[in-house]
C-alpha cells in the first residue's frame, strides 16, 4: 500500500503539532506538522530483558525479530512460539516466547544493554563484537542500473510515516525488476531495517529474490545485517563509509549509492 491510498490519520508513531512560520513580513501563518514519534522499547525472551532500544512505535514484531535474527542471538527465528507487546507508561515491550536451546550466547553478551536510534553498535562491549561474519553464502544478482531508479523513484511512495513528519528512514524490499514489495519506517536507519528484515523472515521470502534499498548512508552495521540476511546487493541514498565497505566486500555485497545527479554509483568495481 501507498502512501496515497493509505489512511494517515490511523498511522501509528507520530502525533500532530500546531506550527508557525514567517510567510512575509510581519505575517505569520499556522499549520498542522506531523511529529514522529521516538520511545524506549524493551526486548526480552521468556520474562528476561535483553536489550533496550529507542525506535518509533510501530511494527514492533517486526522489529524484534528482525534484531534477534541480525545481532545473531537466536539460532533459528522459525522456533518462536509467540511475541507479546505491551504498551506502558514509560514505553513499550516486546517478550519472545522461544525455547531456551534456540537462544546463542550472545544474548548473554547484550542483555539490558541501552541502543539508541542513532547507534550502530548497540550493546557491543568490545572491538571483537563488531564485526560479524553472515552466516550464509550470499548468492550475486544481476541488477542493472535503471532497475535501482525505479526503485529509489518509487520509493518515497511507500513511506507513510514520512509523508506526514519528514523525519523518518525507510528500508525497502525490491523484487529483481525493482518493483518495491515491502517497506517499513522508523526514525532510526538501522532499526527501519530489522523491521524489514523482520518482516522478511515472517513473509518467508527468499534472499535471492530481491534487493534492499534505503534513504540513508551505508554505514557498516547496515552492511552487516543486510549480508546477515543474504540480500545480494544494498541500495542507500547516500555513500558508504570506508569500513562498510571493507565488510560488504568480504561478505560479498554489493553496494550501490544515488549519486548527485540521480545515476547510481558503482561501488564494486573501483579500488
Amino acid at each position: 500500500m501507498t502512501a496515497e491510498n493509505r489512511d494517515l490519520s490511523s498511522l501509528p508513531g507520530w502525533r500532530r503539532r500546531s506550527v508557525s512560520g514567517d510567510v512575509s513580513a510581519g505575517s505569520r501563518e499556522f499549520s498542522d506538522w506531523g511529529i514522529a514519534e521516538e520511545e524506549p522499547v524493551e526486548i526480552g525472551f521468556n520474562g528476561r530483558p535483553w536489550v533496550v532500544m529507542l525506535a518509533t512505535p510501530m511494527d514492533f514484531e517486526d522489529f524484534a525479530r528482525g534484531l534477534a535474527f541480525t545481532e545473531g542471538v537466536v539460532s533459528d527465528v522459525d522456533k518462536i512460539e509467540e511475541m507479546d507487546v505491551r504498551a506502558h507508561p514509560e514505553g513499550w515491550t516486546v517478550d519472545i516466547t522461544i525455547p531456551p536451546d534456540a537462544l546463542t550466547e550472545r544474548v548473554h553478551k547484550f542483555r539490558a544493554l541501552e541502543g539508541r536510534t542513532g547507534c550502530g553498535l548497540c550493546g557491543v562491549e568490545s572491538l571483537a563484537d563488531t564485526v560479524k561474519t553472515p552466516a550464509r553464502p550470499i548468492l550475486p544478482a544481476q541488477i542493472n542500473d535503471d532497475t535501482i531508479i525505479h526503485a529509489f523513484n518509487a520509493l518515497k511512495t511507500f513511506q507513510p510515516l514520512n509523508t506526514v513528519t519528514c523525519t523518518v528512514h525507510a528500508a525497502a524490499w525490491c523484487h529483481l525488476a525493482g518493483e518495491i514489495s515491502l517497506v517499513r519506517e522508523d526514525i532510526g536507519r538501522h532499526n527501519a531495517l530489522d523491521k524489514l528484515i523482520g518482516a522478511l523472515i515472517a513473509n518467508e521470502e527468499k534472499p535471492e529474490d530481491g534487493f534492499i534499498v534505503m534513504t540513508s548512508r551505508c554505514s557498516m552495521e547496515l552492511v552487516q545485517k543486510a549480508a546477515a540476511f543474504g540480500a545480494p546487493l544494498l541500495a542507500t541514498i547516500s555513500a558508504p563509509t570506508g569500513r562498510a565497505l571493507d565488510l560488504a566486500s568480504a561478505a560479498g555485497l554489493a553496494i550501490r549509492c544515488r549519486g548527485p545527479n540521480g545515476c547510481i554509483v558503482n561501488f564494486d568495481e573501483g579500488k
